[in-house]
């Protein structure tokens, strides 16, 4: 019995064998598809248009135009503590609630060599340390621009 069973296996395993000519005829039709791809390639490519490349010109004007209408500016109303007066646009550096501080960091910026003011806010009872204060707006953000490398949340004033 045992010898019959293994003779049912080794006949079972024999006959599941691939014909060579299967894995030739799968070969050849492999072959035959690639062909087709190639050629159809080849004729999308006739078919495609001729473009002109594209040449680059070097940049003649390179000048940056802000525009200063779109720089946000606070409104406040406040009263000069420290100094010789706002005019229409200031740049803010600092806001404290305690006038000691505020009055420190005026004094930093005296020596740096602005003419930093102190003014006070009573709706808010915060003092503003003013770094530089101008008539035009373009001027003020410019020295914002300018303060931000030391003082990143410098901002615009607009003294009503």
């Amino acid at each position: 019995m045992l010898l019959c069973t293994g003779l049912c296996i080794a006949i079972a395993f024999t006959s599941c064998k691939s014909k060579e000519s299967a894995y030739r005829q799968a070969y050849e039709k492999a072959q035959a598809a690639d062909a087709a791809s190639a050629v159809q390639q080849q004729t999308q490519q006739v078919d495609q248009p001729v473009v002109t490349p594209l040449v680059e010109k070097p940049v003649t004007d390179n000048r940056v135009v802000d525009n200063m209408d779109n720089v946000s500016v606070r409104q406040e109303k406040l009263t000069v503590v420290s100094g010789s007066g706002l005019r229409n646009f200031s740049v803010v550096v600092g806001s404290f609630s305690v006038k000691a501080n505020a009055e420190g960091l005026q004094q930093r910026l005296i020596n740096a060599g602005y003419s930093a003011q102190i003014a006070y806010n009573a709706d808010r009872n915060m003092y503003r340390v003013v770094a530089s204060t101008f008539d035009s707006k373009y001027d003020a953000v410019q020295s914002r621009e300018q303060l931000r490398s030391v003082y990143p949340d410098a901002w615009l004033l607009f003294n009503q």
